[in-house]
């Protein structure tokens, strides 16, 4: 609703004077104010002044120049000593440090001031007008709206990552990237109204080159080995050809098919064709090995899964004179004993018993359940069925009520392809219009008419059902969202604490264990980290997705479970399977399914700080790095990240061939430059003591010939020996991690970077899940409920 010219004045006016009230407030408050500024003031002059004063004042940071008086408040200034001192990082550890008490009181004073100084002068910051989806929005959105599964890859390229998160900047749309959407449109359009091509279309999914096949993969049947699966829509029931292909060496050769094994076709979890492979007639000849393993199969339309693997041979154990390695990719190293499946390629439909389309899950989506399913009649007819079919999905995608402007842009289209070739044609060319609509490709938060310029206002129930949606799900409202945000009671606080709770609930909130997990842990850095084969040669795809799996279904564990957020540092339970488990150690894990297993007290295993997956992407291919390590927790544990390295850095020398030397000695030399100094003093120490875990996360009490030193120092100066030390030292002030992973949840859900001006908002909300044990629904309840989540600057 917006209002009239005098009724903005009126609100302008009202806002005017509740802001010179809350001045009034303080003003009147003035002795307090001066006092607590008295004794912050005193505070700093004791603690800071030495060091942070004057023209030399370290890291640039004069706090002569802080003014405490209210108009001039320097924010940023207030917000990064506040973080500083919760933290105790400052006063260094080799300085005067204050008592605890003092401590105490200072940042009550100084939290005080803050939230005083934001209660006068109210913000929550501005996102941009415009966001397009990112690449798993997309796919999501996709997903939800037509039921039609896509690999967005196959389109679209990645998008770039700005604070941790890859739906900061993503404003632009160029050229290149319109065309790939209209091809995208098309290509999901057409398979949702189950319509045949002009020509057969094919898709290729390949099976990662270090991926070991020996056994039994998790997903597929059991009773097999290898092999891979996945799902896909079909359009259309028709006849499609399905080609194989087996993994060669660099000599072209079939390694590991020195018998005859069978490869099966299974779609649906049904054996559709068994195809038989055998050793070359010629000796090293594999021209022809798998040129045969070509066939048709009928499929009808609709989702399928996929299925290509090896059924089970029973095997003779390995004779060695050492304990054979668990990963087999590679002939020089760990050669295949077993053909493997390189990739698998569908074309299709070849052929189909009729033109008529079949009626899938994705085309009654599309025609919805009020539409006759005969074609209509008359035209007029199929433009009024049309007109309430276009309003029906642009809903849905636009996720706000649509005007009759939306409805005729659709319609444009459907009048073309319906003179052309009918109501089915109009129909994909109307779905196609609406899937490259800027309102749908696009996350769109528009400033009202009436908001006072640089002032919050409240955004409306469309909005909010946007980003509530994208935050929980990574993908669309539903209808009930839309249903509340039409009726405008979504931004009722019981509604929105209920909504909260049962999307949380719903399958789909998966999205925050594999893409807000994943993104704030580095996990997606997986698929790029290799380690060195010759010094670690049991490293392979299984055990990297393995890995992955492991921190994801801790996350979403404490996220079903209600739990607290602080068992990600202190769980005394993992997720395992039977791969995993070797590399750790554990016995009597069997299987490729995964379990939760209860760790016994003395376990070094438990929390993402000791996962492999974090280890792993934490250092470098060839060793270890503290200095990587101590970064990672600093930034995304205890939000106190150092600032970048400056330019012309020296690299670490690696160890001599003559004189064996340990890391920490290394970077001690490293630190001898006074320029690496100041932050990898911070850095170094803690990543010291996760020294006993090496590069791919295996637990060792040596380095070669040198025995592991895990001592290290906390930022606030206390001392730490070992992984154990570290959990509890970040245990004992538990709020900086929460403020950390509340910044990380409201970055990633709002689409900006948290700064300083969300001070207060954060602490609000963290104030909140402390209070309540530290649960994970609390956490989230909190951050929609902040003014962060539910308002917006004007521009």
């Amino acid at each position: 609703m917006r209002l009239s010219f005098n009724q903005v004045i009126v609100a302008r006016w009202k806002s005017l004077c509740m802001t010179i009230a809350v001045i009034c407030q303080i003003g009147l408050g003035g002795h307090a104010w001066v006092a607590a500024a008295e004794e912050l003031d005193s505070f700093l002059n004791t603690h800071c002044s030495d060091c942070h004063s004057g023209p030399d004042a370290s890291a640039g940071f004069d706090i002569d120049h802080v003014s405490s008086d209210q108009g001039s408040f320097p924010v940023e200034a207030w917000e990064l000593m506040h973080r500083r001192l919760l933290s105790r990082q400052m006063p260094p550890p080799d300085a005067e440090r204050p008592s605890e008490q003092e401590y105490v009181g200072a940042i009550e004073r100084l939290e005080r001031r803050l939230d005083q100084h934001a209660t006068a002068f109210p913000t929550v910051g501005t996102v941009p007008t415009l966001r397009r989806l990112t690449r798993t929005e997309y796919q999501n959105a996709i997903r939800d709206l037509l039921a039609v599964k896509i690999d967005a890859s196959t389109w679209l390229p990645a998008d770039e990552s700005s604070g941790g998160f890859d739906n900061i900047t993503v404003g632009e749309l160029s050229p290149t990237l319109i065309s790939r959407y209209v091809t995208a449109a098309q290509v999901i359009a057409r398979t949702a109204l189950g319509r045949r091509s002009i020509a057969p279309e094919g898709i290729t999914v390949r099976v990662p080159a270090d991926r070991t096949q020996e056994s039994h993969q998790s997903g597929l049947p059991l009773g097999t080995r290898g092999g891979t699966s996945f799902e896909h829509t079909f359009g259309v029931s028709g006849e499609y050809e399905i080609e194989l292909k087996l993994t060669r060496d660099r000599d072209e050769k079939v390694e590991g098919l020195n018998e005859e094994h069978q490869l099966d076709v299974l779609i649906d979890r049904v054996l559709r064709h068994r195809f038989t492979v055998k050793p070359p007639p010629k000796r090293n000849d594999y021209t022809h090995s798998d040129s045969h393993l070509r066939t048709r199969l009928w499929i009808d339309a609709g989702t399928r899964e996929v299925v290509v693997t090896f059924p089970q041979k029973f095997q003779s154990l390995i004779e060695s004179g050492r304990q054979p390695f668990d990963a087999r990719f590679n002939r020089h190293r760990h050669p295949r004993i077993t053909p493997a499946l390189f990739q698998v390629s569908l074309v299709g439909p070849l052929s189909s018993a009729t033109e008529d389309a079949v009626e899938t899950e994705s085309r009654k989506i599309v025609l919805g359940d009020n539409v006759v399913p005969e074609p209509p009649a008359s035209p007029e007819q199929a433009r009024m069925v049309a007109e309430q079919i276009v309003e029906r999905l642009s809903r849905r995608a636009f996720r706000r009520a649509v005007d009759r402007s939306d409805i005729e842009s659709a319609m444009f289209f459907f009048d073309q392809g319906y003179r052309e070739n009918g109501f089915d044609a109009g129909i994909e060319s109307a779905l196609s219009s609406i899937l490259v609509n800027p309102n749908f490709l696009f996350r769109i938060e528009s400033t009202p008419t009436d908001a006072i310029p640089g002032k919050p206002y409240r955004i409306d129930d469309f909005e909010l059902a946007s980003r509530l949606s994208f935050f929980l799900w990574s993908s669309l409202p539903d209808d009930r969202l839309l249903d509340l945000a039409q009726a405008e009671r979504l931004n009722k606080p019981e509604s929105l604490r209920n909504e909260v709770a049962r999307m949380l609930a719903d399958q789909r909130s998966e999205a925050l264990a594999t893409n807000f997990a994943s993104q704030w842990l580095y996990l997606r850095n997986l698929d790029s980290m290799t380690p060195d084969l010759r010094l670690f040669p049991d490293f392979d795809d299984n055990l990297r997705q393995a890995m992955r799996m492991e921190t994801e279904m801790l996350f979403s564990d404490i996220m079903r479970g209600n739990r607290s957020v602080l068992d990600l540092i202190n769980a005394d339970y993992t997720f395992l399977n039977e791969r995993l488990a070797t590399h750790y150690g554990i016995p009597g894990i069997l299987g490729s399914d995964f379990r939760k297993v209860e760790l016994p007290v003395e376990s070094i295993r438990g929390g993402i700080l000791r996962h492999g997956s974090i280890l792993t992407v934490t250092s470098y291919a060839t060793r270890t790095s503290p200095t990587i390590r101590g970064h990672w927790v600093l930034k995304n544990i205890l939000g106190t990240p150092t600032p970048p390295p400056p330019a012309n850095v020296p690299a670490l020398k690696e160890k001599s061939t003559v004189v064996a030397t340990s890391v920490r000695e290394r970077l001690a030399r490293h630190r001898e430059d006074p320029a690496c100094a100041s932050c990898h003093d911070l850095m170094d120490p803690i990543g010291f003591a996760l020294e006993n875990f090496d590069a791919v996360g295996r637990y060792r009490v040596h380095d070669d010939t040198l025995a592991i030193d895990s001592s290290g120092v906390m930022p606030d100066g206390a001392e730490i020996d070992g992984v154990d030390a570290l959990e509890d030292a970040i245990l004992e002030r538990p709020e900086l991690f929460i403020t950390n992973l509340t910044e990380k949840f409201v970055t990633y859900g709002i689409g900006r970077i948290v700064g300083p001006t969300d001070g207060t908002h954060v602490r609000k909300i963290v104030q909140s899940v402390r209070e309540d044990d530290d649960r994970f629904e609390t956490l989230i309840q909190a951050i929609v409920a902040s003014d962060l989540f539910t308002h917006r600057n004007a521009l």
